[in-house]
């Protein structure tokens, strides 16, 4: 059996810029993706993190 390569990239704390935080809440908050979608589709490990950044940056 072949391994199958997932496209979705893990990243770990502080690869997350304030610049990439404010991208993924602007786009949870003009409804382009939700939270769980954007996490899945810029590979954020943490199940709360967009949510703290809305809390924080919103």
């Amino acid at each position: 059996m072949k391994k199958q390569e997932n496209s979705i990239t893990r990243r770990s704390q502080r690869d997350y810029s304030l610049a990439f935080k404010l991208q993924v809440v602007q786009q949870v908050e003009k409804g382009e993706l939700s939270y769980k979608k954007a996490q899945r589709h810029y590979g954020i490990q943490g199940r709360s993190t967009v949510l703290v950044w809305l809390r924080k940056h919103g």
